[in-house]
């Protein structure tokens, strides 16, 4: 029930878009979708011949039935026919918000154009769709025209997309995603933007010429809704969705004469369907006039570690613990310390660096990457937060090897960026080593982030115990970190060997 999603849209004929686009995209991702149609459309690949409004009546005992026994998580807002339609449609969810035990996320996608050009909605639908409905939207997914139509803010380059944002979210909408596969900028490519509390995010990718395109708006709206369900993070729900466009026009195919539809495919498992994530000082980043901090000083294809598998890493607070992770044949670990002097930090650093050369092992110190460098450490290890501030280039030109955690498709395709020496991916369970609120990957994602990540070494780590270590290892992932169950174990002997044993088992 907890995966049960609302789709309250518009009938295609051709089966192409709407509420048809939608039942399938949301399935592709593993959610229930459960429908309230708004109209029925006469179309086939050549364009939309009629538009049949259902009344008001016919909508709300739609609504009143899934209302009685199928609650949404997520609401999906599509076509909407004419002024008395929204009018319904936000009183419905005004009462959702107000008296639900949960109330349901909503997502609104404006439908005013379809891919074929032809206008779908009422003309004087826009004032009472700013005046009733964003005033309840947590997500509205324009594309270009639709963004346009809406705010009358011309998209000529990323200040008018961040001005048009910033006008549907003074109406009421709390984030935005500006779908822009009719947005023709940098030339040949296509650039989607997303932005919620403060934060921007952009996505590009080479434009993807083929000529079967129809229903791509619907589908990705829809991928949205169905992750924000299963309570992927927006920017997550955004990229997959990005992804899963993607993987479905390559796979696109004609049904008729005119324009065919996008694929409904499967949870996108290919790393050549994901987009880039944009960053300043980036190609596309330049291209888009991204401004630069004085003191940029990004690089990308850092030193590879001995393996793809790091095997079990420890992660450890203390000298002392390291040491005795090392005498115990771990080969890769890491010296996390907090609250030191710098004096102190100076001289712990110059240690777990000699205890790594004695031992043969790879020693990485996390965050303290001057330091890290000044003693020559084999390698440093640095959170998303740190990608702003530390000087990669000096670490790269250090040959240090760098780890880079990740925490979501986003921050993982982020990372991807910068080619790190491997990739770490947590929190895969609750810890109570670090405040992971919101970041809980669980195993279900760890299975997909493995194999897009396989040509890096991978780590997972956060929660993980004996219990819990084989069937994290099962998912592909290529390291297994922990700290607690080493620290805290009464054996520490027994604790790692027996961990050691548990991540080489491989369950079928």
């Amino acid at each position: 029930m907890t995966n049960v999603v609302w789709t309250i849209a518009g009938s295609d004929s051709g089966g192409g878009a709407g509420i048809q686009a939608d039942i399938k995209a949301m399935q592709s991702f593993g959610v229930h979708a459960c429908t309230a149609i708004t109209a029925l459309t006469a179309q086939n690949s050549l364009g939309v011949e009629a538009i049949n409004a259902v009344s008001t009546d016919i909508i709300e005992s739609q609504l009143l039935a899934l209302e009685k026994d199928m609650k949404a998580k997520v609401i999906k807002i599509g076509m909407l026919a004419n002024v008395q339609q929204i009018q319904l449609i936000s009183e419905h969810i005004s009462h959702y918000k107000a008296k639900w035990p949960t109330p349901p996320v909503i997502v609104y996608d404006p439908v005013a154009i379809a891919s074929s050009g032809d206008l779908l909605t009422e003309e004087d639908t826009v004032s009472a769709i700013k005046e009733c409905l964003l005033p309840l939207v947590d997500v509205i997914t324009p594309n270009t025209h639709e963004t346009q139509l809406l705010t009358g803010v011309y998209l000529i380059g990323p200040a008018a997309i961040k001005e048009a944002a910033s006008k549907l979210m003074a109406w009421g909408a709390k984030a935005v995603v500006i779908k822009g596969g009719h947005w023709d900028y940098p030339s040949g490519y296509c650039i989607d933007y997303c932005t919620q509390n403060g934060e921007d995010y952009w996505l590009g990718n080479e434009k993807i010429q083929v000529p079967h395109s129809h229903g791509t708006g619907c589908s990705m709206a829809s991928v949205i809704a169905a992750c924000l369900a299963k309570d992927y993070p927006l920017k997550d729900a955004f990229i997959l969705a990005k992804a899963y466009i993607n993987q479905g026009l390559k796979k696109s195919v004609r049904y008729g004469e005119g324009i065919g539809p996008v694929a409904q495919t499967q949870f996108p498992t290919d790393l050549a369907h994901y987009p880039q994530v944009i960053e300043p000082g980036s190609w596309l980043g330049d291209e888009l006039d991204f401004d630069v901090p004085l003191d940029f000083n990004m690089a990308a294809d850092f030193a590879a570690c001995e393996s793809k598998k790091l095997g079990l890493y420890g992660v450890v607070d203390s000298i002392e613990w390291l040491e005795k992770c090392l005498q115990q044949g771990i080969k890769t670990a890491q010296l996390r310390v907090k609250n030191k002097t710098q004096n102190e930090l100076d001289e712990l650093i110059a240690k777990a660096v000699t205890l790594g050369e004695q031992y043969n092992a790879q020693v990485f110190i996390n965050d303290y990457w001057q330091l890290a460098i000044k003693h020559g450490a084999y390698g440093v290890h640095l959170g998303q937060e740190d990608l702003e501030s530390a000087n990669l280039v000096a670490i790269k030109e250090a040959g240090l090897r760098l780890g880079l955690s990740t925490h979501g498709f986003y921050e993982m395709l982020r990372a991807h960026n910068y080619r790190p020496s491997y990739m770490a991916f947590g929190a895969i369970y609750p810890t109570t080593t670090k405040d992971m609120t919101g970041q809980i990957q669980g195993l279900e994602k760890l299975n997909k982030f493995a194999p897009l990540m396989q040509s890096y070494p991978t780590v997972a780590i956060g929660g993980i115990d004996l219990s819990r270590a084989t069937e994290v290892a099962n998912t592909g992932v290529g390291s297994v970190a922990v700290v607690r169950a080493i620290s805290e174990a009464p054996d520490h002997v027994s604790a790692i060997r027996s961990l050691q044993t548990a991540i080489n088992t491989k369950h079928d």
